[in-house]
């Protein structure tokens, strides 16, 4: 297992840059893998993107001292929920996080800013999930393929679905990496 702490040290040898000086850390599939988050994340107080893709991460710390964190990819990891994130509420704009275990959305509520959000290949089932976005009013790329609620859909009834339970997020124009057609916005509201 490689710990937080000495993912940062390895990084700070082969950058030459203080982790604690840098914008970007790139801390993906460590060898061992990262099992842990730990509070060594604190002390990236200028960091605006995380890279913690493709490691054995199961859950969150709170980050309160990333003051300047925008974009946190966690993708391929063992995450299960959403926790922890209030702290980054006012920077946070961008989560990646597919290829999880994620089966609920909550926990994205207080992030006002999110603008992007991959979840693809996760476990979300219930469309009802997706309701709880409502809140992220500036959302406006979404990316679900992969889970278990778009099993047996074609691509379009899966998109419509998608609007009618993201009906709230006026500001959303791309879901699967493909923007949404006027027609997909209007056949949301009138099917049912």
């Amino acid at each position: 297992m490689t710990t937080i702490a000495a993912a940062l040290k390895a990084w700070e040898e082969k950058t030459g840059t203080p982790p604690s000086e840098a914008k970007k850390i790139t801390l993906y599939a460590q060898m061992p893998p990262i099992t842990k988050l730990d509070n060594s994340l604190n002390t990236l107080v200028k960091c605006e993107h995380l890279a913690l893709s493709t490691n054995s991460i199961d859950k969150f710390i709170p980050l309160g001292g990333m003051q300047s964190l925008k974009i946190l990819s966690v993708g391929r990891n063992l995450l299960k929920k959403f926790e922890k994130l209030e702290e980054n509420a006012g920077t946070l704009t961008e989560l990646w996080a597919s290829y999880n275990q994620i089966n609920t959305l909550d926990g994205l509520s207080t992030l006002k800013n999110l603008e992007i959000l991959y979840l693809s290949n996760n476990l979300i089932s219930k469309w009802e999930e997706l309701e709880k976005l409502a809140e992220n009013e500036n959302l406006r790329d979404i990316l679900l393929a992969g889970n278990p609620i778009a099993e047996g859909l074609a691509e379009e009834d899966f998109r419509i679905q998608v609007l009618k339970h993201m009906s709230k997020n006026t500001n959303l124009v791309k879901i699967d990496n493909k923007l949404i057609k006027p027609s997909e916005w209007e056949k949301s509201t009138t099917s049912s």
